[in-house]
């Protein structure tokens, strides 16, 4: 089976390595960055230079607008993928956007599965990511060898497309929150005295953690920004949790706040680094002293 992984980011590129690894597979990764390229090794700039005959094709990038050019744009895989070949779209978009995509690839004869992914990076890494997973029969028959060899469980949503993506609009809302919260925290202890490792310690032993609390604040303590996922990310994807609560006329306060302290940390220059340093808000209103490398 042939593969072409497009995107290999911090998630593309965990799961490009999984692949590349599963007898059986064929894997060409896709990214206009040379180090990315060059990481991975069998790689091309854009999906017109992939090779034809792709049986599927894994989607990473950022947003729907990236996964319409690198599919169906001007130098878009759609041309090299195999006659009913399945388009696995793991980018975060609306379920409107999914849905959209979806008939774009039924259009030209192709599969789609609406199949976006929780994990980071240490899940991408080993094989292990979730993924949150609708579309027809045959496009789950024809992905199932991708989804075995990057994810440690899948959950089927449905027939339709943009059920998966509506289910990780859900998770984005409590992940946001998790983040912001698990900043704010860090921030009220180490403005009170706590020592924030011993904080860390308490929390991730006790009743309060989170998997977010555990993951991000790590990052703090190591005064690591680098970014596994950005600031930036956030601030889409609670602008998708927002917009989704307003079509259902429900009020999601809590993304709401969160998602302010997202733009904010982006109004601070801080859209480009890692999503914990969403706690450098709280050090610009407060003076909160953080952890340094």
């Amino acid at each position: 089976m042939r593969v072409a992984v497009i995107g290999l980011g911090t998630m593309g590129m965990g799961a490009a390595q999984n692949l590349a690894k599963t007898e059986g597979l064929e894997v060409t990764g896709v990214d206009p960055r040379a180090e990315a390229r060059t990481a991975f090794g069998a790689a091309v700039a854009n999906g017109a230079a992939l090779p034809d005959g792709q049986d599927a094709a894994l989607v990473f990038v950022v947003n729907a607008a990236q996964a319409r050019d690198a599919l169906f744009g001007p130098n878009g895989a759609a041309p090299h993928l195999a006659p009913g070949a399945v388009c696995i779209v793991s980018s975060t978009m609306s379920p409107a956007d999914a849905r959209a995509l979806a008939a774009s690839a039924e259009a030209l004869g192709l599969l789609y599965l609406d199949a976006p992914v929780s994990g980071g990076a240490v899940g991408a890494a080993s094989g292990q990511m979730t993924v949150m997973a609708s579309g027809s029969d045959d496009a789950f028959a024809k992905s199932a060898p991708v989804l075995a060899a990057i994810s440690k469980r899948v959950f089927d949503m449905g027939r339709a497309p943009g059920l998966g993506t509506t289910m990780k609009v859900v998770h984005q809302l409590l992940a946001g929150v998790h983040i912001a919260a698990a900043a704010e925290a860090m921030a009220l202890g180490l403005k009170a005295g706590i020592d924030g490792q011993t904080l860390y310690d308490v929390v991730t032993t006790a009743a309060g953690n989170s998997w977010m609390f555990q993951d991000r604040m790590a990052h703090v303590l190591a005064g690591d920004d680098t970014p596994k996922s950005a600031v930036d990310i956030f601030v889409k994807d609670l602008t998708l949790v927002t917009d989704m609560a307003r079509a259902e006329n429900l009020p999601v306060p809590l993304a709401a706040q969160a998602m302010q302290l997202f733009v904010a940390a982006r109004g601070m220059g801080q859209g480009g680094r890692d999503d914990a340093f969403v706690i450098r808000v709280w050090e610009a209103m407060a003076g909160v002293t953080l952890p340094k490398p």
